[in-house]
């Protein structure tokens, strides 16, 4: 019975951290972003998708390349380098047609793509090989001054 006991206790335990941990670094991008802050921007993109899986990236695949760690379950997007100069840059929101919510750049794709933006999937490989290719139109949010 004592070591029903302390396997409870220990579980228990573990349980609080988990959500202490989901607490503390699972909400970090959950805060609403209003949409009054900016002014919606418009585009037309390819649009593909992407995981934190070793071969779909150079280095450790969930460091983006601003240095934003990359964890399942968070809207990011890649973003070709050629949108930077749009205005589009680390944590511009993007909101994505036929998506929900709003989605933050936290990567950049390989200067040979143009026009383009990778949206993260997480781990789910399937899923992003299911989304394939497509031409999307995206909103970007410049900063009201």
């Amino acid at each position: 019975m004592l070591y029903f006991s302390k396997i409870n206790k220990i579980y228990s335990s573990f349980i609080f951290l988990v959500f202490l941990l989901n607490a503390t670094f699972g909400c970090a991008q959950k805060k609403e972003i209003p949409d009054d802050d900016f002014n919606w921007k418009p585009l037309t993109v390819k649009a593909s998708a992407y995981n934190s899986m070793q071969g779909q990236t150079v280095g450790h695949p969930t460091i983006a390349a601003w240095g934003d760690t990359l964890r399942p379950g968070i809207k990011a997007v890649a973003i070709s380098r050629d949108l930077i100069k749009l205005g589009i840059t680390k944590n511009t929101p993007i909101k994505i047609e036929g998506f929900d919510g709003i989605y933050l750049v936290k990567d950049k794709m390989n200067a040979r793509y143009s026009k383009k933006i990778d949206i993260y999937m997480g781990t789910e490989r399937q899923k992003a090989i299911n989304f394939g290719i497509k031409t999307l139109k995206i909103w970007y949010g410049i900063p009201v001054d």
